[in-house]
């Protein structure tokens, strides 16, 4: 049985008033718990009751400071039989506390939530996050729940569309809601010239010399080879005056990182290139930087990266790959008054070095407006204010008319 074919459904309030309850594994401080904190925060100031389930973390003060109620819920738990005792539970609670939304935020506790609303006139929201899995197990199989909420939220279109593919759910139950970043602190007004030039005197960067960023851990699907071999294609065309600055963890794929490294010296580029490890200051590291470069060659559900560096004002080169073009803004996905970047295919150095050079000839007029279009951008689609009330939005459709 699934959750559509729970009791008939009625309009019995807006949002104010309303009775939201969210679950987490943990209220420790990770992603999932932090954006069910701020949702709660959301919810208490538009006049709803805003409720946590999950089990005790760092986190639980923050929500009770701001008037929220955490319920303490084993919900970290792949057990069927503990699973099927918290859909019991959360029965008991959703009837006991008028709940009008339960949102769930990993696949075990979707599957208990969908149970328990069958028997209620709950709403079951769930954030599916990543891709759906290839293989066929117990995993794949909460991930299923997921899917069959009556509200499911995406990390992005591409997102969405993977869903549908792989569970065979409408489109119309799917809403694409991205991840939020923290454009406060990925904010170029705040970070200091000071903090830039610690950075540049630690990585030696000269004097005069524009930079590229490429950020992110060392990693096949990420790559860092199609930029080395875009450098020597540029290199080969007289570039001049730009260091390339690699800026991630290497830790955990040993060999592909001396692949790099070889690379970077057959191809005689290692004037030009930084490999600089792990950043402590992502966001000097940003405003430091002239362009960033996005060359993965797998596709994500949401690439963060790209993201962080439009916040910080960064026109971005990017693979064509995943949710990138929902990104970056570039034809033929936007118009070249919206442009924010470049797209090149996956793993195609020539393509990518062309981009390279036409974002480097562009004069300081069209460069400043393109920035600003980034940041722009990113305020508007990724900020935790946006996102929080792209949730709101979609609670209150279906308090309201049911979609």
């Amino acid at each position: 049985m699934s959750v559509d074919e729970a009791p008939a459904r009625v309009v019995a309030r807006r949002l104010p008033g309303a009775t939201v309850l969210q679950i987490v594994p943990a209220l420790i401080d990770v992603p999932a718990a932090r954006a069910a904190v701020t949702i709660a925060s959301a919810l208490l100031r538009s006049g709803a009751r805003a409720m946590v389930a999950g089990g005790p973390g760092m986190l639980v003060g923050q929500l009770q400071a701001l008037g929220g109620e955490w319920v303490r819920f084993a919900s970290n738990t792949h057990n069927p039989l503990k699973l099927r005792r918290n859909a019991r539970t959360l029965t008991e609670l959703i009837a006991s506390e008028r709940i009008d939304i339960v949102h769930a935020y990993d696949g075990p506790t979707a599957w208990s939530a969908q149970v328990a609303v069958r028997e209620t006139a709950a709403w079951l929201v769930t954030s599916y996050a990543g891709a759906p899995m290839a293989r066929i197990d117990l995993a794949s199989l909460y991930q299923g729940a997921l899917a069959r909420a009556h509200r499911v939220v995406a990390d992005s279109d591409y997102a969405a569309e993977l869903i549908v593919k792989r569970h065979g759910v409408t489109r119309e139950h799917i809403t694409a809601i991205p991840r939020s970043i923290d454009t406060a602190r990925l904010d170029p007004a705040a970070v200091s010239p000071e903090r830039i030039a610690v950075l540049r005197h630690g990585w030696n960067i000269r004097p005069g010399h524009r930079v590229i960023l490429v950020p992110g851990p060392l990693n096949p699907a990420h790559g860092q080879l199609t930029v080395i071999d875009a450098i020597r294609i540029l290199v080969n065309g007289g570039l001049r005056q730009v260091t390339f600055v690699m800026a991630g963890e290497s830790v955990g794929d040993a060999e592909y990182a001396q692949e790099v490294a070889e690379r970077t010296e057959s191809q005689g580029i290692g004037g030009l290139l930084r490999r600089v490890g792990p950043c402590l200051d992502m966001p000097a590291a940003y405003a430091m930087a002239d362009l960033v470069i996005v060359p993965a060659v797998e596709p994500a559900t949401f690439n963060q990266l790209a993201a962080e560096a439009h916040a910080m004002a960064k026109p971005v080169i990017a693979s064509a790959v995943g949710n990138l073009p929902e990104i970056v803004q570039a034809p033929l996905h936007a118009t070249e008054d919206n442009r924010t970047g470049w797209l090149a295919p996956p793993g195609d150095p020539v393509a990518l070095a062309r981009a390279t050079a036409a974002a480097l000839a562009l004069d300081d007029a069209v460069w400043r407006a393109m920035a600003t279009r980034a940041r722009q951008f990113a305020e508007a689609r990724f900020s935790p204010a946006q996102v929080t009330a792209a949730v709101l939005r979609l609670y209150s459709r279906l308090l309201e008319d049911g979609r």
